[in-house]
C-alpha cells in the first residue's frame, strides 16, 4: 500500500520513509493538506497529516473521491479534522495520542528563560560587539509563583521542573494530577492562578471550551510583571487582545510557541513575502516577545515516537484493529 504524507519536513522526510521501508511506501512532499493540494492524494488509500493540514468538510470530500479511506494525523491534536464529515464520509481517522511530554515542557521552559532573561536581545547585541547590560535585567524564579493550565503528562513535567526550580506551583484543570499534589501544587480557580502566578504557562488542548481560554479578561487579572508562555495551541490566547495589553507596557515577557492563526504561515519560508496578518506582526516586534514556530515538540526524541504510532496507526487499520489513538474508527 502506498501512503502520501502531507507536510513533511526535510528533517522527518528519512525517519518517515525508513519506518515504513519493508511494509509500505511512502510518498513524503512538503506541501500541507488543503483544498488545492488534496487532489495530489487521488490513488492513495491512506493520507497522513501534520498538523497545519486543512481537513475540513470540503478537503475531505476530496480525498473520499479520491479513494482515500485512512487518515494518519502524526499529532497529538486534531482540531483542524472534521471528524463528524470524516465519519460521514467513511474514512478512519487516527492520531498520534501521547510522545515525548519532555519535548514541550522544556521547551516551554526555554521560552520563559528566554524571556525572562532577555537571551534574544542579548544575542543581537553581542553579534554587534555591544556588551551592555542595560535593559537586560530579569528575575530569580526561584522563590516565585508558577501558574500551570493543564496538569496532564506535559503540565506534570513542566511542574516537575518548576519544582526544581523552587517555585511555588498553582494548578487548574478539570481533574487534580496526584503527581502534582504531590509536588506541592495547589489547585485554584482560574482568576486566582492568573492573579497570582508570576509565570504561566498553557498545557491544555484547543477546544470550543478552552478556544480564548486567557482573553482579554484573564490577561487583565494577571500580574503588570508576569511571564506569559504558549506551547499548546494558539487558540488559547486571543491574540488582539495580548497585542493590546503588549501595548499598555504590560508583562515582563510573552513566549509563543504557537499561534491561532498560524496555518499558511508556520513551517513555510514568508521571509521575501509582505506578512498581511497584523496581528502577528505586530507581536514580533515587541521587545519583550519571543514567537517561533510551532517546534516545542521536535526533539528526535519525539519525532521517533510520533512516526513509530503513526506506523502503528497505519498497521492497525489494515489489520482492522483498534486502538486508543483511532478518532473515527473503520466502518
Amino acid at each position: 500500500m502506498e501512503i502520501l504524507a502531507f507536510g513533511v519536513q526535510a528533517d522527518e522526510k528519512p525517519l518517515l520513509e525508513r519506518a515504513f521501508a519493508g511494509g509500505h511506501e511512502v510518498r513524503s512532499v512538503s506541501v500541507f493538506l488543503d483544498e488545492d493540494t488534496a487532489p495530489i492524494a487521488a490513488g492513495y488509500e491512506t493520507v497522513s497529516s501534520s498538523v497545519n493540514c486543512d481537513l475540513s468538510h470540503r478537503v475531505l470530500q476530496i480525498l473520499a473521491s479520491g479513494g482515500t479511506r485512512m487518515i494518519a494525523q502524526r499529532s497529538t491534536g486534531f482540531n483542524n479534522i472534521d471528524l463528524k464529515v470524516a465519519e460521514r464520509l467513511g474514512l478512519t481517522v487516527a492520531r498520534v495520542s501521547a510522545y515525548s511530554p519532555y519535548s514541550v515542557a522544556e521547551f516551554a521552559w526555554t521560552l520563559a528563560m528566554a524571556v525572562n532573561r532577555r537571551i534574544v536581545r542579548a544575542a543581537s547585541r553581542t553579534r554587534d560587539f555591544d556588551f551592555r547590560l542595560d535593559g537586560l535585567m530579569g528575575r530569580d524564579f526561584h522563590g516565585r509563583t508558577a501558574g500551570v493550565f493543564g496538569t496532564g503528562k506535559i503540565g506534570e513535567a513542566f511542574t516537575r521542573i518548576a519544582h526544581g526550580f523552587g517555585m511555588r506551583l498553582l494548578g487548574w484543570d478539570i481533574a487534580e494530577n496526584p503527581a502534582c499534589v504531590e509536588l506541592g501544587m495547589k489547585y485554584v480557580p482560574k482568576e486566582q492562578l492568573l492573579a497570582e502566578s508570576d509565570l504561566v504557562s498553557l498545557h491544555v488542548p484547543l477546544m470550543p471550551q478552552t478556544q480564548h481560554l486567557i482573553d482579554a479578561a484573564a490577561l487583565r487579572t494577571m500580574k503588570d510583571d508576569a511571564v506569559l508562555v504558549n506551547s499548546s495551541r494558539g487558540g488559547l490566547i486571543d491574540s488582539e487582545a495580548l497585542v493590546g495589553e503588549l501595548r499598555a507596557g504590560r508583562f515582563t515577557g510573552v513566549g509563543l510557541d504557537v499561534y491561532e492563526s498560524e496555518a499558511g504561515l508556520f513551517y513555510l519560508d514568508k521571509s521575501l513575502e509582505a506578512i498581511e496578518d497584523d496581528t502577528l506582526a505586530r507581536l514580533v516586534t515587541f521587545p519583550n516577545v519571543l514567537v517561533t514556530s510551532h517546534q516545542a515538540y521536535y526533539t528526535v526524541d519525539a519525532v521517533h515516537q510520533i512516526i513509530d504510532t503513526t506506523v502503528e496507526n497505519v498497521l492497525d487499520y489494515r489489520a482492522g484493529r483498534r486502538s486508543e489513538n483511532v478518532l473515527v474508527p473503520r466502518s
